[in-house]
């Protein structure tokens, strides 16, 4: 599987017309970054609390649904990331009150890539029961998606032909 390509400007590319480019890459790689799915999927993406984040939840894989029935593989997988990445970030924040893993800012070289860069952890605190409900439903769908038979073929088809 290819890595996922930074050095592209997905501010310009349309991945949807040019499919070849996309790279599933590993995790939620790209996911605030290619088009059109982004502008598409990025609004529905919320995880305040559990009733917002099952509203969230519940669209982002309806739309992950119509994108497998258009046949449109890159639509899915980015949608399935923003599911990922509902899931992580609740995760994220009700182990980190204020959403901070790392202590320090991001170097310049490494923004809008995920890791710690050299930056030391921060301690974990109490888990906030509210995010991590946020969480455990969008852990559910998440799943859900990942498994799909559909997304399955369809991800097969893609890296058969794109690698």
């Amino acid at each position: 599987m290819r890595a996922f390509d930074y050095k592209l400007d997905y501010k310009v590319l349309n991945l949807r017309k040019n499919p070849e480019l996309y790279a599933i890459g590993r995790g939620e790689q790209g996911v605030l970054l290619v088009e059109p799915y982004k502008s598409e999927l990025l609004p529905h993406w919320r995880f305040k609390d559990p009733e917002v984040a099952r509203i969230s939840a519940d669209k982002l894989y309806a739309m992950f649904l119509d994108y497998l029935k258009d046949e449109d593989f890159v639509g899915a997988d980015m949608a399935r990331k923003f599911i990922q990445m509902g899931y992580t970030r609740s995760r994220r924040y009700a182990n980190y009150k204020g959403g901070r893993k790392y202590a320090g800012p991001v170097p310049d070289d490494k923004k809008g890539q995920s890791g710690s860069h050299g930056r030391p952890q921060l301690p974990r605190q109490l888990e906030d029961p509210i995010k991590a409900a946020s969480a455990k439903i969008f852990k559910a769908a998440w799943d859900r998606a990942k498994q799909h038979p559909e997304y399955l073929r369809q991800k097969a088809e893609f890296l058969r032909k794109h690698g």
